[in-house]
């Protein structure tokens, strides 16, 4: 049974996500104190931390901050402050996954599943088979397929494919493509994604017949494998 750590100083919140979690199948352990958690972290390890921004004594990104000095546990950061997205989706912070409140609990244990098929599936070599990355000429291949990208669209996709899951801001990727350009629009990135979706559409769509790049409402977007990858 998976083990979940619960971070949330909402007692009665706290509660209704517990039952539901316990429902999926999970194991809960809750905590309405940061530096409570944070010690029994260190006693013992869980298989995945919702982590509240605001919490007692300790708050999530300073939790987070020191969980990923010495771990790789995956992390859903909630917040309540939609201004803070971009701080617990940063590329150095750690964070795998978020949700902002009001939430629904169900969709809160939807993502908790979803990044814990991710993690199983990074533990799967062969799935690293599917892409292959060449550095030196440029390319990304499928299945022994070359997509024709752009060196934008090969930056974008080399970075989503080495952080499978990751939520990025459109900030953050034209940070990451450009961090000298002050004066670009956000959407240029919408348009740089629209062509780089299409791309490996074409490429693969013999396997599968979806989006491999998914919108994220309000935020940015993420690369994610088909479930039946």
């Amino acid at each position: 049974m998976k083990h979940i750590f619960l971070v949330e100083d909402e007692v009665e919140l706290a509660s209704l996500v517990k039952d539901y979690l316990e429902a999926a199948g999970f194991e809960v352990s809750v905590f309405h104190d940061g530096q409570d958690a944070y010690q029994q972290f260190l006693q013992r390890k869980p298989h995945l931390m919702i982590l509240d921004l605001m919490v007692p004594r300790m708050d999530g990104l300073t939790i987070c901050r020191k969980v990923r000095q010495q771990s790789d546990l995956p992390i859903i950061m909630v917040t309540a402050r939609t201004e803070e997205i971009d701080r617990v989706l940063g590329l150095n912070m750690g964070a795998d996954d978020y949700v902002c409140k009001p939430f629904s609990p169900k969709e809160l244990v939807a993502r908790v599943q979803a990044v814990l098929r991710r993690l199983e599936r990074k533990e799967e070599p062969e799935q690293d088979d599917l892409f292959v990355i060449e550095k030196s000429q440029q390319r990304i291949w499928y299945k022994q397929k070359a997509l024709n990208l752009t060196p934008t669209e090969f930056r974008l996709f080399e970075l989503f494919l080495e952080h499978v899951g990751q939520v990025y801001s459109r900030a953050q990727l034209l940070d990451y493509l450009n961090p000298e350009s002050f004066d670009v629009a956000d959407r240029v990135i919408d348009s740089h994604i629209k062509n780089l979706r299409r791309k490996i559409i074409d490429a693969t769509v013999q396997d599968v017949q979806s989006d491999w790049i998914q919108a994220v409402y309000g935020v940015g977007y993420r690369f994610e494998y088909p479930d039946h990858f």
